[in-house]
């Protein structure tokens, strides 16, 4: 054990550092997002992949309005749905 640390601070900081390890670039943490916000962290390397392709501004926003949305059963469906219509367009 480093010196200067406790043992309950060490333990701490050791869990905290492996629970945040896959988390390396900001696309991932936003894409991790997205798929909380829409309720789907089933598909959370889809909306990663999402955001490096799209940009976070478009997709964070898209699904922010999906999940303002009440009647929506299934927000990630939804979302795609939407997304695939405005590049459509």
């Amino acid at each position: 054990m480093p010196r200067g640390i406790q043992s309950g601070e060490y333990l701490k900081s050791i869990k905290e550092r492996s629970e945040n390890k896959r988390i390396g670039y900001k696309h991932q943490l936003i894409g991790l997002e997205i798929a909380d916000i829409l309720d789907d962290r089933s598909h959370k390397a889809l909306y990663i992949k999402l955001v490096k392709e799209f940009g976070e501004q478009k997709i964070m926003g898209l699904a922010k309005d999906v999940a303002e949305r009440k009647n929506i059963k299934n927000k990630g469906a939804y979302f795609m749905r939407m997304l695939h219509m405005k590049n459509n367009d």
